[in-house]
């Protein structure tokens, strides 16, 4: 029992005058030996005695609980006496206050030590330099755990402030951040990194990049991806030290999003990841996200904002807190997972789910539906790029004439996803029909396997050997995979939809398949 001898401790060493007894204790501050439950069995051997350490609130913290006078220890506690020696019958009982970290005298715990034999010289001078060292120890160890506190209130409210920009809330940010980081935020603009490593490799990485970037950058722990670092960096130099960082790490990538404007910033996330993708097929392992011709960047300008207007026009009899919520939650839900978006927001993922169905709702989309999430998503970011439009002016009335369909149907655009798809043709095996079965089949490889004849697993592995070719994430959703579908739309190989029916019958449809 804890305390008191036992067959597999080890034995005492032959006391040779005050050293050998001081030596051993010693070896109790080692690093390798400060452990308060071997420190107390020491002493139970040393002085052939029972121990208990508890703390000021009688909780037992090492060693073997003893009945104990609660007066008396109230009175150590309190630190209105540092020591009392009391006899319980054939016991004899040391009781020592081991005085707390804090100011004033009260005792943050209490050594005692129960005993037959009187307590000599010795056994007086080992107890009295055993409470010393615990003392030590013990305030090592409080310490210790305000650091971990300090470093996960931290890293909580780091990801308080991303989760604010996320839903837009800009002026919350600042002011939170302003406290620990000022100047963080000052900017308007800002690029968004998002650092991939292994999940036992992320905590490391997440310390290396707060002191590469030092103060300069918001640095948070993706609470999506336990291997992803997000990186808020409104400074330039930022990007620069991440590269050094995953230059001398293998195995780690490196994702960014162009310059945005702070309420941009869930934006900005998505592109950073869809960049990530990209960085793992480049020898550098890096990638921003604007390093490639995005299909809206061949659209009219005008025209894509009108439609998009018109797309979203439901939405404006809303708040205008609440119709920014409604887009931001959706924008994450469309670019991921709603368990990763809810993670991303600090939310549940049935608020997650709730809020997308009432915008499906408002917009008449299905989005169970993988062509109708890859339209919703070009009009989100339309909206998020442009801001706000006159629903009186000259572009929302082009917007009546010109749909989606007249805006991809431009030589550049068929240029755009010819060219892109047309990667695929130079395969042996025919990923491209196989790719769009699979998008035709709201990406449900076995649905996709029975239009194709052929085994749910054929189709997976054609869609995975398609992700190189075309240098895109394909079966983790978002960006990727709808330029890829809005490519489809643009040749011609799949229809384009319209956003007028909402289907009724799934309301708890997945965010994406």
């Amino acid at each position: 029992m804890a305390g008191r001898p036992d067959e597999g401790a080890a034995p005492v060493r032959p006391y040779d005058g005050d050293s050998a007894w001081a030596q051993q204790l010693l070896d109790h501050l080692r690093p390798a030996g400060r452990d308060l439950d071997r420190l107390v069995a020491w002493l139970a051997r040393s002085t052939r005695a029972t121990v208990c350490l508890q703390d000021g609130h009688g909780r037992l913290l090492a060693g073997e609980r003893l009945p104990l006078d609660a007066a008396v220890v109230a009175d150590v506690v309190a630190g209105r006496v540092a020591a009392a020696a009391l006899q319980d019958g054939v016991r004899q009982v040391r009781l020592v206050g081991i005085r707390h970290a804090g100011p004033g005298p009260a005792a943050g715990a209490v050594l005692a030590v129960a005993r037959s034999a009187p307590f000599d010289r010795q056994t007086a001078e080992i107890l009295s330099h055993t409470a010393g060292v615990l003392e030590l120890l013990l305030r090592e160890r409080e310490l210790l755990a305000s650091g971990r506190r300090l470093r996960r209130a931290t890293s909580d409210l780091r990801l308080a402030i991303l989760q604010l920009l996320m839903v837009e809330d800009t002026v919350s940010a600042r002011r939170v951040a302003a406290g620990l980081w000022p100047g963080l935020l000052e900017q308007d603009t800002a690029r968004v990194y998002v650092v991939e490593t292994s999940a036992t490799e992320r905590d490391r990485l997440a310390d290396t990049c707060v002191d590469a970037t030092t103060g300069r950058a918001l640095v948070v722990r993706c609470p999506a991806v336990d291997g992803h670092v997000i990186v808020v960096g409104p400074s330039a130099e930022v990007e620069e030290r991440l590269r050094s960082i995953i230059a001398g790490r293998p195995g780690t990538f490196l994702g960014g999003s162009p310059r945005q404007r702070l309420a941009l910033t869930a934006t900005a996330y998505g592109q950073a990841v869809t960049a990530l993708a990209v960085a793992h097929f480049r020898p550098e392992r890096s990638a921003v996200y604007a390093a490639r011709t995005r299909p809206a960047q061949l659209m009219d300008p005008a025209g894509l904002h009108a439609w998009a207007s018109r797309v979203l026009r439901p939405l404006d009899r809303l708040p205008h807190h609440v119709r920014a919520e409604l887009l931001a939650t959706t924008g994450l839900g469309l670019e991921f997972t709603a368990v990763s978006a809810a993670k991303v927001l600090g939310v549940s993922r049935n608020t997650v789910r709730a809020r997308m169905d009432r915008v499906a709702a408002l917009l008449g989309a299905d989005l169970s539906r993988l062509a109708v999430r890859a339209v919703a998503h070009v009009a989100l970011n339309t909206e998020a790029a442009h801001g706000p439009y006159d629903p009186g002016g000259p572009a929302a009335r082009a917007a009546d004439r010109d749909g989606l369909t007249h805006l991809l149907g431009t030589h550049a655009l068929r240029s755009w996803g010819e060219g892109l798809l047309g990667r695929l043709d130079e395969e042996g095996r025919d990923l491209r029909g196989t790719l769009r079965a699979w998008i035709a089949a709201d990406a449900h490889a076995e649905r996709a396997a029975r239009a194709l004849g052929v085994h749910a697993q054929t189709v997976r592995e054609h869609v995975r050997a398609a992700e190189p070719v075309l240098e895109r994430r394909l079966t983790a959703g978002g960006t990727d995979l709808y330029e890829t579908v809005l490519a489809h739309l643009a040749v011609g190989e799949l229809s384009v939809p319209d956003l007028g029916t909402t289907n009724r019958e799934e309301p708890d449809s997945p965010v994406h398949g």
